[in-house]
């Protein structure tokens, strides 16, 4: 039995949009785009900036002590003058639940919280952001729970509290009720609201102008709610635009052709492999309480993952399904940016990496199947915007989660508009950690039925390393400095809280300069 559920893609669509009201006639009617969002703050002109960048972090605590804790006390401590704060996804683990909020974020993010002098008294879904906060949804965030490990999860409550494990279950009764709870935490739930409470709603909180339409208003400390699951706001003159990945990550169905059949039986003898190690994991989690149990649950979190990805390769019989409409509105937005003459650069941040090299992302259905319907919108926008690009990125930088552990790449001649492009994983944030893929740096690609090529290289990697008691545990964030300037220069900092035989020890990397 899988110990999570992922939901369909319509049916994630389905209920985000209802949640927000997704063009409710009050809302069309006073001309209102529910992807734009109004950063309100005296610095939103200049066009040196910084920002902070977190992922995959709601996690457990090491008896008393918190990953996500150390790296958050290290952003605060680098993060002098930021802006804001992107999120890369998976804000809560391990099933999005807001039984999960209190202690694996209001807690650990309360300096950011109005109210967080006293995290226990915040609602996950009041929530009010003294400094502005930006996320994405992760696979994580709509992630449910059967209701059998629910029940399990109750009953062995007292004994996992009794024992006190190194690493706790991030679960209780149920998970995110199909992203529910995301979306009552950070987006403008306008969902059971009368009529009149949504005019009145509208009236307060969507009256900045975005060219010739109304949008929605960041206030930080007083109103702090993003319009849609992904939406666009700019900052010093960049663009910054937030996706929701996870609609756009179906493997796409195995063809049948002989090829085709024989994936089918790859997939199959690794999905029985993985369920063997999954068992064994969970054995040694169970019988033994002085293993690593940390190591353990990561391997079954891990492993999970991967039995997931399969499993959709395996039951998707028929075409992939794709928000197609979510990527024609990244499309139509990155063409109009390229138009705008005040806008002097672009940077994406979504979940899922198209190109990464943690040890098991890149053979994953899931990635390939981002990596595609991104280069679909690129190669659009390029040949829309050609003459204007003038030897310049299309977008200046891709900011992902997903793989946990840090990490700068850049593209080689893929073939596409995603060519030479510079991408940066952040998703070491607080949940167990993962190594990089034996391969190496290097990642390679059939393109257009030819050799294999190289399509991209790790420039930069931070993640689990070393064995038994020389094992590792590098947590991460990042700062980003934007100068002024056309094309803009951007500074990657990495920021490092390393736990290293129950001690830690925070390291400032050196900077590294793209652009």
């Amino acid at each position: 039995m899988q110990f999570v559920s992922d939901p369909p893609i319509e049916l994630k669509i389905d209920e985000m949009k209802k949640r927000v009201c997704w063009q409710h006639p009050l809302i069309s009617s006073k001309n209102i785009d529910q992807t734009k969002v109004v950063l309100e703050n005296e610095e939103s002109d200049h066009q040196d900036f910084s920002f902070l960048v977190l992922g995959d972090s709601g996690t457990g605590q090491y008896r008393g002590d918190s990953p996500q804790r150390r790296v958050m006390e290290l952003l605060l401590d680098q993060g002098e003058g930021a802006n804001f704060a992107l999120h890369t996804g998976d804000v809560v683990y391990l099933v999005g639940s807001n039984e999960q909020y209190a202690e694996n974020f209001i807690d650990p993010y309360r300096e950011w919280l109005v109210g967080g002098h006293q995290p226990d008294t915040i609602d996950y879904d009041q929530m009010v952001f003294k400094f502005p906060f930006f996320p994405v949804p992760g696979n994580h965030d709509y992630y449910d729970l059967p209701w059998i490990w629910g029940l399990m999860s109750k009953v062995t409550s007292p004994l996992r509290k009794l024992f006190q494990r190194q690493f706790d279950l991030d679960v209780g009764w149920h998970g995110s009720h199909k992203g529910d709870v995301f979306a009552r935490a950070f987006l403008d739930y306008l969902q059971g609201l009368s009529d009149s409470d949504i005019q009145q709603h509208l009236d307060t909180h969507y009256t900045s102008s975005s060219e010739s339409e109304k949008c929605l208003r960041y206030r930080p400390g007083e109103f702090t709610r993003l319009p849609n699951r992904y939406y666009q706001f700019r900052q010093g003159g960049i663009d910054f635009f937030a996706l929701d990945s996870n609609t756009f990550n179906a493997p796409q169905c195995l063809p049948n052709t002989p090829a085709g059949k024989l994936l089918k039986e790859q997939l199959l003898k690794t999905r029985q492999v993985l369920m063997q190690k999954k068992t064994e994991a969970l054995r040694s989690a169970v019988e033994a309480a002085h293993l690593d149990v940390e190591e353990a649950y990561s391997k079954v979190e891990q492993i999970e993952e991967q039995l997931l990805d399969i499993d959709k390769q395996l039951t998707n019989d028929t075409e992939s399904v794709v928000d197609i409409e979510q990527l024609t509105w990244l499309k139509r937005q990155l063409i109009q940016s390229w138009q705008d003459p005040k806008v002097r650069g672009r940077i994406l941040f979504f979940h899922h990496p198209p190109y990464v090299t943690e040890a098991t992302k890149w053979y994953q259905g899931q990635t390939l199947a981002v990596r595609q319907n991104l280069r679909w919108v690129l190669n659009e926008v390029q040949s829309e915007v050609t003459e204007l690009i003038k030897g310049r990125p299309l977008v200046d930088l891709i900011i992902n989660g997903h793989a946990h552990c840090l990490e700068y790449l850049k593209t080689e001649n893929t073939g596409h508009a995603d060519s030479h492009l510079n991408w940066v994983i952040c998703g070491g944030s607080g949940f167990s950690l993962r190594r990089q893929r034996s391969e190496g740096p290097e990642l390679t690609e059939k393109l257009d039925g030819e050799t294999e090529r190289i399509v991209a290289r790790s420039q930069f990697y931070i993640g689990r390393y070393g064995h038994g008691s020389q094992k590792h545990r590098p947590y991460s964030g990042l700062r980003i400095d934007v100068k002024a300037g056309t094309p803009p220069k951007i500074i990657l900092q990495p920021l490092v809280a390393e736990r290293f035989q129950h001690q830690w020890q925070n390291h400032v990397m050196d900077a590294i300069e793209i652009g």
